[in-house]
């Protein structure tokens, strides 16, 4: 009877032991799960407040519709584009002149690199960057070819040592404009234009990006996917 005694209670003990081991476990399981749901709430909402500031309508705060009657935009079709073969630049009375020939033996005038875009698309953009590689692999361009050469080299290769991504809180921001049939956004700061490709994450600091949101991204007649793409890129840099 003394032995059956000590076995019930040494199974009583035992068992008192274990119950409240399980229960700190489950305790400390539903804990977890309440302190996760708790942690993911804040991140919930930072995504929901991003979704709200990327919005259409959101984005529209930094956009402003323009239509200059001196930019005629004639974006060629592509079934009856002829692509480019060449260009030639020279100098007039001390202002600078860059022909773009196509293959169909037609040519036409620029005198900034701005007016280029309006009629360019991306392929055009490619195509004329190719020729300039493809001239200027062991050479330095020539001093008519200098400055268009200068505008493409930043736009395609971006170095952050370059002088155009320094000193601009000295700078006046004059124009933020995107060129939306070759996918190129320009950026005016006093006397220098900066032609970045909308996709492309370029060395701006980040005063300069606060700066183009504020002045608003200036477009031709009516407002597309790719204007807020942009706008949406650029807030995303802000936020890192």
């Amino acid at each position: 009877m003394k032995s059956l005694q000590n076995k019930l209670k040494k199974e009583t003990v035992q068992k008192e032991d274990v119950i409240p081991e399980q229960v700190m476990r489950e305790s400390s399981r539903k804990a977890k799960g309440r302190l996760k749901r708790k942690d993911s709430k804040p991140r919930e909402d930072k995504d929901k407040r991003q979704k709200k500031q990327d919005d259409p309508e959101k984005l529209m705060e930094y956009v402003e519709v323009i239509s200059d009657s001196e930019e005629v935009i004639s974006v060629t079709p592509l079934a009856v584009k002829s692509p480019i073969v060449g260009w030639k630049s020279y100098c007039k009375e001390d202002v600078g002149y860059y022909e773009i020939h196509k293959a169909d033996g037609s040519y036409k005038t620029y005198i900034f690199f701005s007016q280029m875009l309006n009629d360019f698309d991306r392929e055009d953009l490619i195509v004329l960057y190719r020729l300039f590689n493809e001239k200027y692999a062991s050479t330095r361009p020539g001093f008519d070819d200098l400055m268009l050469w200068g505008d493409m080299k930043v736009m395609f290769e971006p170095n952050s040592d370059d002088a155009v991504w320094k000193n601009h809180n000295s700078q006046e921001l004059i124009e933020w404009k995107l060129y939306d049939s070759c996918g190129v956004h320009s950026l005016m700061l006093g006397e220098v234009s900066i032609h970045m490709l909308v996709e492309k994450k370029y060395p701006l600091p980040q005063d300069t990006l606060t700066r183009m949101l504020r002045w608003k991204l200036h477009v031709n007649y009516n407002v597309t996917e790719m204007a807020y793409e942009l706008l949406r890129f650029i807030r995303s840099q802000l936020n890192q």
